[in-house]
């Protein structure tokens, strides 16, 4: 049986949400954070030397990262699923870029946005936070700030020709690409002025397999 290593708060929700839409067994083995560092416990680096999450194990193998995670339970498990338009199509071809894009371009920026807000906010000399706080407010308005609204502007036009990202069918790019619009509108970066990002959430969010998922992987609060 697949056993995901779920740690609290992570990209490891999708894994969930992918196995519910599946409707192949699992089981869930969780992990919380560090309350100090908000990393994970050591105990993942016994499943994989990183020690990061998602991580999967099935049949002896160990699975990681979100991309190839998802990429291997389709093939072994989503073939006939739908969730994976067929080989040679458009379709195909749109979902193998926003699988990659959600982790490789979209990510990058939230995640430096959420570094350099919090960056002030460290136990630090008190002489020091002045300089430190010019430099996150520099660093987020003249590159992640237009960086964010670049790749959020992006995701809104193309999702302004299609109900969902790789076309008309829902498939696993959409999870993949979950996390980010996410972690965006948690940081209040969606709402009326991109309307089409906000119902592509309000959509995923109504999915019974999404709302299985957040049962299973309990409470859910990305920190944006």
């Amino acid at each position: 049986m697949i056993t995901v290593h779920h740690l609290e708060n992570s990209r490891s929700q999708r894994v969930l949400w992918l196995l519910e839409e599946l409707g192949v067994q699992y089981r869930v083995k969780r992990y919380a954070r560090d309350p100090e560092t908000q990393l994970a416990p050591a105990a993942l680096h016994k499943v994989h030397p990183l020690g990061k999450s998602p991580v999967i194990t099935d049949d002896g193998l160990t699975v990681a990262e979100s991309g190839a995670i998802i990429e291997y339970l389709l093939e072994r498990y989503g073939q006939d699923s739908g969730l994976l338009p067929a080989p040679g199509t458009p379709e195909r071809l749109s979902y193998t870029y926003w699988l990659h894009y959600a982790e490789g371009s979209a990510m990058p920026p939230l995640l430096l946005s959420l570094i350099f807000r919090k960056m002030p906010q460290q136990p630090m000399p008190f002489f020091v936070r002045p300089v430190v706080r010019g430099i996150a407010a520099k660093a987020l308005s003249g590159f992640v700030r237009p960086q964010l609204e670049l790749h959020l502007d992006f995701m809104e036009g193309e999702l302004s020709k299609s109900e969902w990202f790789a076309g008309d069918a829902f498939t696993a790019a959409d999870i993949q690409l979950s996390f980010p619009l996410e972690a965006a509108g948690a940081a209040g970066l969606l709402g009326e002025t991109r309307p089409h990002l906000q119902a592509f959430l309000e959509r995923v969010r109504e999915r019974p397999a999404y709302q299985r998922a957040l049962k299973k992987g309990g409470p859910y609060d990305l920190g944006f």
